[in-house]
Order: C-alpha cells, then structure tokens, then sequence
C-alpha cells in the first residue's frame, strides 16, 4: 500500500507538474508528433520531467513507467517490476491544443499489476481527484480541503454515458444504442476529454463510460484508483478488473469503466467485441 504522507507529497507534485503545463499553455507553443502521429508539445515534456524528477526524489527505489519515457525501458526490465509508478504527464494533448481545458495529469502506483493509487489533476482547473480501492475517493479545489466522493448507485433514469469527444466510434455508438434499448431511451450521452471521465464516474456525475479501441496503460490507470476507491470499477468485456504491466504491450484492451457494477453491461457490449 501507500502512506499517507506519500500520497500527499504526490499530489503535491501533481500540481507542480500541472504550473508547469500551464506556463506553455498560456503561450504561444508547438506542436509535434511522435512515430505514432500523437500529437507532442513542451508541455508533456515539461510535465514528464517534473513528475520524473519528482518521483525519482520520493521514492528512489521504484521505478517510473512514464508516456514519454516508455519506449527506451527494455520489456525484460519492465516485466520485472513488481512495484512501478505509471504517469501519463498531460492526458488529452490533442485537448490541450484545443484549448478546452479537458486535460489532466495522471499518476498511479502499481502493486504486482493491481493499480492501488491514483491521482488525477486537471491544470486549468486546479481540481484534483484521488483515491484507490481500499482508501476511498476524494475530491480537492486547489488550496481546500477533500471532499468524499462516492459513485452514484443505484444509477438512476436518465443514465449517464461518458462519450470521448476525440474518440467516439461505431462500436461506441452502438453500444450507446444497445443502452438506450435496455432503458427504453432513458439516457444522455456526454462528451468530455481525458481521463476526467473516470473522475466523473467517481463523482455520481455519470454512470458509464465504454471505450472500444486503443489507449494504453497510462491512459487508465489512474482514473481506475479513483473509480474503484469510490465504488466503480473498469472491467475488460470478460468481467475481470484491468491489470497493469502484465504483457508484452503497454495497449490496453476494451474497457467498460461503471460507476454502479451492478448495471448490465454485459447486455449492453454485444458480441463485435
């Protein structure tokens, strides 16, 4: 697990990546891309070394797997760790260059695959959400207290789905119409960016957020500590909860992230995927 004075000095350092994003964001800044055609500013990296650096400082004897990072660790090595950071440092670069304050930064700590902590910051914000199973789920404005958060369940007409504004498919959309089937048309889709939708899920704000396609592992393992510390869960379409840095690729499969398990997802995926 995690102590307390730890997951504090982490979400410290959360924000200090986040003034480091912002001092880009509020200029005139570049954008690149890497082998994969995502997009990369001076952002993510100003954030990557902070939180790098930041981690390094804390907690020298774990190892940090980190977006920007990722590919010069050897696969042997990585396999290896049985305890291991996982940081996204900005999560929605292409709402960064948006300019829709739809970003956040993630950090989660890993235990033998199991996702324990997590904190999610959103720079524009300042909000800051964090928590894991077994530690609760909170919420804090920049400079107050936490706040207790807790899913919304039983889920309640209209259900809420999560809908990525950069990522929305067919197999999405069907899924959304599979729903709306079960509940006679008793719900409403909402866009938002990054892994905000997770902190959503966590607040009562929304009810289910399915996501068919690539992301990878510091996509979600973050707002899964969120999730699952304030009830939800993210289960691949078999049912078992994401696990992290247990095979050979960083890409996640397909997910359903539920803020009430008890929903009939299964009935809702279909069996394209």
């Amino acid at each position: 697990m995690i102590a307390d004075e730890l997951r504090e000095q982490v979400i410290q350092l959360a924000y200090r990546a986040a003034d480091a994003i912002l001092e880009v964001y509020d200029s005139e800044f570049a954008v690149q891309h890497k082998d994969d055609r995502s997009p990369l500013t001076a952002a993510d990296l100003a954030s990557h070394r902070c939180i790098v650096d930041g981690l390094g400082a804390l907690t020298p004897q774990i190892p940090v797997l980190s977006e920007e990072s990722a590919d010069e660790v050897p696969l042997a090595e990585r396999r290896s760790w049985s305890r291991l950071w996982v940081v996204d440092p900005l999560d929605g670069t292409r709402e960064f260059i948006k300019r829709n304050g739809e970003f956040t930064v993630n950090i989660a700590l890993v235990e033998d695959g199991e996702p324990v902590f997590g904190v999610v910051q959103a720079p524009v914000t300042g909000r800051a959400w964090h928590g894991g199973r077994g530690l609760g789920a909170f919420r804090r404005e920049k400079g107050g207290a936490d706040a207790a958060m807790r899913v919304r369940s039983p889920a309640l007409a209209p259900l809420k789905v999560a809908a990525s504004r950069s990522h929305r498919d067919e197999r999405t959309e069907a899924f959304i119409g599979r729903m709306a089937e079960s509940v006679a048309g008793a719900i409403e889709p909402v866009g938002l960016g990054s892994s905000l939708k997770f902190c959503c899920l966590a607040e009562g704000g929304m009810d289910v957020y399915p996501r068919f396609g690539p992301t990878s592992e510091w996509d979600t393992a973050a707002g899964q500590c969120v999730l699952e510390g304030a009830g939800g869960a993210v289960l691949d379409p078999q049912g078992r909860p994401f696990r992290y840095n247990q095979r050979d690729t960083l890409l996640n499969g397909n997910f359903i992230a539920l803020g009430d398990p008890a929903l009939p997802w299964r009935d809702w995926v279909g069996e394209r995927v």
